[in-house]
């Protein structure tokens, strides 16, 4: 049986999707935000490339189309934790679209956490907690578009991460919403230690009944870190409203998923991660009979060494769509 708890609570979202029937079989993105599927990206550094389409008629993705996006982003793609992330592909093809359909070029894409440090004690303005190092951002050009009028769009499309310092490049990522330049860039701040900014993310926006959501933890900054294995399904009461800036949404209602977490762990408590790649890839379930509705889910922290970091997080939020078969 579910467990229901109800509370009142205020967290300001920044999209609002409308809620309806699809079919399992539907083609339609499982992105808010995504593209016609094709893309033509290139590496600044390497002259690897990718000119094609990446995603099928049917919503599902070409392995062997991934594989060379991932490797034009530097990715290698033996190892599991160094992928781009599919939200980040869509939200670029997005972005692609809707200005000229031309060539992105890469020009930092990638980073392995070893890099990533490398970078900062260089002098580099790479992050500490820097999304690279998860696939979920790059510094990139687009032809025919001025980095600044990219730069300008994505802050006022209010999703996602957007950095300018006045050059030829710009950071894009599909974190939180928020957007800097080089008057108001934090890198090189305490602003990421001791896991401040630790953020989850799921792997799509849109879910049926019945089918397996991906969590992701991003942005840790210190280890030790303790899970709780209950994780939470938050619903999101809220009405729907035009794009880009909706009021925040009020009112929650919790309920827990039925199945337990799977994914590494240590005994039936306090779950213990000691780097990046044990942190990826928890599996739930969406329960059979969950009303359809928009939601997040919600971690709770325990053995916290450190009073920055918060007691807990949500996800993006996403919708639960009706199968209808």
């Amino acid at each position: 049986m579910i467990k229901f708890i109800y509370v009142t609570t205020f967290i300001f979202s920044i999209v609002f999707f409308p809620i309806a029937k699809i079919s399992a079989n539907e083609s339609q993105s499982r992105f808010f935000y995504s593209g016609n599927g094709k893309m033509s990206i290139r590496s600044a550094h390497t002259g690897v490339s990718f000119n094609g389409v990446y995603r099928n008629a049917d919503g599902t993705y070409r392995e062997n189309a991934i594989r060379q996006i991932n490797k034009t982003f530097g990715a290698d793609n033996n190892s599991p934790q160094e992928t781009i992330s599919i939200r980040f592909i869509e939200f670029l093809n997005y972005l692609k679209d809707k200005f000229t359909g031309k060539t992105i070029t890469i020009v930092s894409g990638y980073r392995s956490p070893a890099h990533n440090t490398s970078l900062r004690e260089n002098g580099a303005l790479a992050g500490k907690a820097s999304l690279h190092q998860y696939g979920m951002a790059a510094d990139i050009q687009m032809a025919g578009v001025s980095s600044q009028k990219l730069w300008e769009y994505v802050r006022e499309l209010g999703f996602g991460g957007a950095g300018y310092y006045h050059g030829k490049n710009v950071h894009l990522d599909v974190g939180p919403a928020r957007w800097w330049d080089e008057k108001t860039s934090k890198v090189g701040t305490d602003i990421a230690d001791d896991n401040k900014v630790i953020m989850l993310t799921t792997d799509r926006d849109i879910y049926l009944h019945g089918e397996t959501i991906i969590l992701n933890f991003a942005r840790m900054t210190a280890w030790p870190i303790g899970v709780e294995p209950e994780f939470r399904l938050e619903k999101v009461e809220s009405t729907d409203h035009p794009l880009p800036h909706p009021p925040p949404s009020r009112g929650r209602v919790r309920s827990i998923f039925p199945s337990p977490l799977v994914g590494a762990g240590q005994g039936e408590g306090c779950r213990i991660y000691n780097d990046i790649p044990s942190m990826q890839n928890f599996k739930l379930q969406i329960p059979q009979d969950q009303p359809a509705g928009r939601y997040r889910i919600l971690a709770t922290f325990c053995d916290k060494k450190w009073e920055a970091m918060p007691d807990e997080i949500t996800t993006n939020e996403f919708i639960i769509h009706h199968r209808d078969t």
